[in-house]
This record gives structure tokens, sequence and C-alpha cells, in this order.
């Protein structure tokens, strides 16, 4: 049975709306909460992770919220050595959270003052809180890639194809495929779970470019979202050509080993699922390492490459600028049935033509092509 006023609601087993204990009414918050936060849009893991902040801090103070104080959230946020994001963040929840049970529109205060003899209150403010004062707060090793580094990297991802090749193992379709989704990643400039979700249909011819068949152009749909707001979309327009040759020959001959025709996934697991942003973290990082790289990179590191080599490329101002505008987001630009195949009985080796990568990275001549950026 459910009942309450405004977010007060509990679901009893035995049918009876009631607050038999604190840890019962911490819960009943938690769920109003999340309620609230889901009528206004907000992003599920969004709301996954600040409950998760939330609960930390419980379980730090050993104390629920109407027994909080400013000098537990102070010794909570100096103990954990954590970057300045981090801790705004966490203060950024426990605002948002408290602001929630504070508002008098939910019924918390009265109900924790009739059940336990205390009010929850406000624990971070102007005096203890981290200001926001910088447009950007992370790592400062999170950078561009020099040229260099970027040929060390995409050197490490071809050998690996090239070494599995040889050496009759299974991995192959899993480094093919990790060597052309960071190609992609660095070319079209996209994050992570943009390049993630991305569907073989996505690219599409360019009118103005018709040389580049049907990669002139990369249809983004899980683009950052504003707050509240759906994925972004946007189309980015095909300015680096080798790129394009490296998805073509991913996706006639490498993908369609993987035997799953029907998903219509770009990047695919052995199993035939779509990849994981963890799985795109997790092989940008074991790659980097191979190519002797600082760990402080990171996947978006080759995103803010493309921007920095388009403008080293003599890109149009205000194309770059479209690109990674005030709003950060790509505006439109424009310049403009297979049999399943099992990968060799299921050992997810390629065939002996495809161990050889048609299109190596070359930092010399893998620049912006002038013509599509003018």
């Amino acid at each position: 049975m459910v009942g309450g006023r405004g977010g007060l609601v509990l679901v009893a087993a035995d049918g009876d709306v009631s607050f038999s204990a604190g840890q019962e009414l911490f819960e009943a918050m938690l769920a109003g909460w999340r309620r609230q936060q889901q009528a206004r849009r907000l992003s599920g893991p969004l709301i996954e992770g600040r409950e998760r902040i939330v609960r930390r801090f419980v379980a730090f103070t050993g104390c629920l919220p109407w027994q909080w104080s400013s000098a537990q959230a102070e010794s909570w946020l100096a103990s954990g050595g954590w970057a300045h994001s981090t801790i705004r963040a966490y203060q950024g929840a426990l605002v948002v959270f408290l602001g929630y049970v504070c508002d008098p529109r939910y019924g918390w205060v009265g109900e924790c003052e009739q059940r336990v003899g205390a009010v929850p209150a406000q624990v971070i403010g102007e005096h203890n809180s981290s200001p926001h004062a910088a447009a950007y707060e992370g790592r400062p090793g999170r950078r561009p890639l020099s040229r260099a580094e970027l040929q060390a990297f995409f050197d490490a991802a071809d050998d690996l194809v090239e070494r599995a090749g040889c050496s009759r193992r299974k991995g192959q379709l899993a480094a093919f495929r990790d060597a052309t989704l960071f190609k992609v990643i660095y070319a079209w400039g996209l994050r992570r779970r943009e390049a993630a979700m991305l569907d073989v249909n996505d690219f599409a011819v360019n009118p103005a470019v018709p040389e580049l068949g049907s990669r002139g152009v990369c249809h983004v749909r899980y683009g950052k979202a504003m707050k509240g707001s759906p994925p972004r979309r946007r189309a980015v327009a095909t300015v680096m050509p080798w790129a394009a040759e490296a998805l073509e020959q991913y996706v006639r001959e490498v993908r369609p080993r993987y035997g799953a025709d029907e998903h219509p996934a770009l990047w695919l697991t052995e199993r035939g699922a779509r990849i994981s942003v963890r799985q795109v973290d997790d092989r940008f990082g074991q790659l980097r390492n191979l190519a002797g790289l600082p760990a402080d990179l990171s996947v978006h590191c080759l995103r803010h490459s493309y921007i920095s080599h388009l403008i080293e490329d003599g890109a149009d101002p205000l194309f770059v600028q479209s690109i990674y505008g005030p709003w950060k987001g790509v505006r439109d630009v424009h310049h403009g049935s297979k049999k399943r195949v099992n990968p060799s009985g299921g050992s997810g080796y390629l065939l002996p033509s495809i161990t050889q990568i048609l299109r190596r990275f070359d930092a010399r001549t893998a620049g912006a092509d002038a013509r599509l950026v003018a």
C-alpha cells in the first residue's frame, strides 16, 4: 500500500504506512528523492551516483540525515584526498539531497520531528564549500596528444593486430576493432559514449564529398545531454579521409566475422553485444601502456587532440568553433543482406588477408584534408 504527503511515501509489507525505525525513514527519503529527480528527467546514472554519495556519507559518519553536522561533512571531505572536481561533486550531492528533505513541500521536516525528535539541516554552505571558479577542473595531465604520441598509440594498436594475426591466437577480432575504434574517436572528435553507441548506419554520404562514399558524415545520436534533456544529436563531417578508409575496411571485412549481422551496433564484443564505455576505457588504457604514454592520458584526450590538430592543420576557425564552441557540440556541418559468418568455427580468427591493416596511421600524412575544413 502506498500513501504519504508529497515526497513522503513508504510501501510497507503489512499494508500500513508507518516509520518504525530511523533507517526506514532514511530509505523512504531516498526513495522520494529518487522519484523527484526522475520527474525532473535526470539521467539514471546521475541519480544513482548521487544516492551512492549520500550512502557513503552515512557510512562514514554512522549517522542519519537529521544527525548530520557541518563538522562531519568537513571531516569526510578532508579525509579522502580526492580531486577538486570530486569534492565539488560530493558537496553538490549532499546539498541537493538536504535541499530536498528540508523543503517544506515534501513534509520530511515535520515527519522527522514527530518520529525522531530532530530535523535535518544543510551542512554544506558558503563557509565550507569549494567554489566552482574555473571552467576546467580536470587533472593538468589530461591534455591533447602530440602527433608523436598519437603515432606511438596507433602503432601499438596496429602492431597488436598484426601480431595476433601472425601468432594465430584469439583476440584478432577485438584487436582490429579496438584499433579502428580509437581511430574513429580521434578522426571524428567523439566522446567515449558517443563512440560506443554508434550503429553501422550512423555514417552516411556527404553529397559534397562523394569520394568518401558512405563515410562522409557521422551522425552522433548520443551526444552529451543538457540537464533533464535527452542525448543531443549532431552531425560530424568527415575531414580525415584516411579514417574513412580504415572504418570501411573494418565494416566490410572484420565486423561480419562476429556473426551478429542483426545487431545494429558498430562495435561488437566477441559475444555479439555492444561494447560498453567501461570496455572502451580499459582498452585505451592497455594500448596507452603498450605505447609507453603517460597514465594521465584518457580516451577524451583523443577528442582534444582532434580539435588541436584541426587548428594546426589550418582549419577554418569558424569550422572549429562550430565543433567545439561555447555549447561544445558539433552543429550540422555539410561540405554533405549478408550471410551470417561464423569466425573460423567460433575461434575468432581473421582470414590471413585481413591481418594486414590497409591504412595504418601516419602522423605525417594523416591530418585533416584542407579541402574539407576550409
